[in-house]
């Protein structure tokens, strides 16, 4: 209500002659995550996408690089980094269902110029893992914090491990502003550079413009009234976390032990967002019942989360080409990833559910469970059709 009161939606206060205005709600919320996370810089941007992209351009990632991305992430991590001009390398993951820095470190080649982490279902990579191969190999450790907003891995926020962070205000996130996104690093140059990047060139706060050679940025702003809902709701985040954190324990103790079945194994339970629970079968057949009968789908087919699900990575000569264009000698990316590229990605995604505990969205596989307002009945009850439905299923299935 401040924003509209003071009628200023854009970041930048033009009516501040005598520089008695109060700040942005942006500049506030910039303010206050920096101190939440404990990063040097922080930047309110118009989304994730865009902090990733931003973040890449302003790291030296271009034409001519490769970057390791996880089989199992969103479309936007792959986007980004296309968009740059360099190539996604896809890369299998692993029980936790992050990216297997084992697997990561067969892919390395010459060209490698980056890993990214992505921090999927709310959850950290093993960032010690990956720490350790992309300092051995000379590479750039970046982390898609999209989904994991406030998690944190030995005690440290997410986001402030590789070279950047990427975070999401999505609706579907930990906290949300509807939409937007946030880049946080440790590196002045790379913030100086991706602020110019997201406003034109200019330099941070628009005071001058970049020390470094003139660059043309675009418009990548976050504004005042994405500030004020970011800046309301990331006061709220360790409240949020508590709770869910405390309902996920309830849940998965009222769930109990259950034969054919593994919950998610976690890097770092205490850093873990607690935004779903999820678990794998020891058969496709039993997980795919089971989703049936839930009125859910298994994470293989959770929208444009899954490689295999992505027409841009499908061996089609009209597909992953330049924006705007159709010609296959514009083509950004030359790998194609259809399905069973990579067999242990698929195998995990086909035999795993996940159950909500605070993010309900079917889209990403995690329409039913429990929300964030559930009480000790409600909880409860999930548990007990969870466990009804996947006993029912075995005996289907057997």
């Amino acid at each position: 209500m401040d924003v509209v009161r003071e009628r200023e939606l854009s970041r930048y206060r033009f009516d501040d002659h005598d520089g008695s205005a109060l700040p942005s709600k942006v500049s506030r919320f910039e303010q206050e995550f920096r101190a939440l996370t404990g990063a040097r810089h922080c930047l309110g941007m118009n989304s994730c996408t865009s902090a990733l992209y931003a973040g890449l351009l302003a790291a030296g990632v271009g034409p001519g690089d490769e970057v390791i991305v996880p089989g199992y992430t969103f479309i936007a991590s792959i986007a980004a980094v296309v968009h740059t001009g360099a190539e996604p390398v896809l890369a299998e993951i692993d029980e936790s269902l992050l990216l297997d820095p084992a697997d990561v470190a067969t892919r390395i080649t010459s060209r490698t110029k980056a890993v990214l982490a992505v921090h999927m279902l709310g959850a950290p990579c093993d960032l010690d893992a990956l720490d350790a191969l992309t300092r051995e190999h000379g590479l750039l450790l970046v982390e898609d914090c999209a989904q994991a907003g406030g998690g944190t891995y030995r005690g440290r926020h997410l986001g402030t491990f590789g070279r950047f962070g990427a975070f999401s205000l999505n609706v579907f996130k930990t906290f949300t502003a509807g939409d937007g996104g946030v880049l946080l690093t440790e590196d002045d140059e790379l913030y100086e550079t991706a602020f110019a990047l997201h406003d034109h060139g200019a330099a941070p706060l628009r005071l001058g413009v970049t020390d470094g050679p003139p660059l043309f940025g675009l418009n990548l702003r976050m504004h005042e009234l994405t500030g004020a809902f970011a800046l309301a709701q990331v006061r709220k985040v360790p409240d949020i976390l508590r709770t869910l954190r405390a309902n996920r324990d309830k849940f998965v103790h009222a769930i109990g032990d259950l034969p054919g079945v593994t919950p998610r194994p976690l890097h770092d339970r205490e850093g873990d967002c607690a935004t779903v629970q999820a678990y794998t079968f020891t058969s496709a057949a039993l997980a795919e019942e089971v989703a049936t009968r839930l009125g859910t789908i298994t994470l293989s087919r959770s929208g444009k989360h899954h490689y295999a699900n992505m027409s841009q990575l499908q061996p089609d000569p009209l597909v992953a080409t330049a924006p705007g264009t159709r010609r296959p000698d514009r083509a950004v990316t030359r790998r194609c990833y259809p399905l069973g590229s990579l067999p242990r990605t698929d195998d995990l995604l086909n035999r795993t559910i996940a159950l909500s505990v605070g993010v309900v969205d079917s889209y990403l596989g995690s329409g039913v469970g429990i929300d964030a307002t559930a009480d000790d009945e409600a909880i409860g009850a999930a548990a007990r059709l969870f466990r009804s439905t996947v006993e029912d299923a075995a005996k289907a299935v057997s």
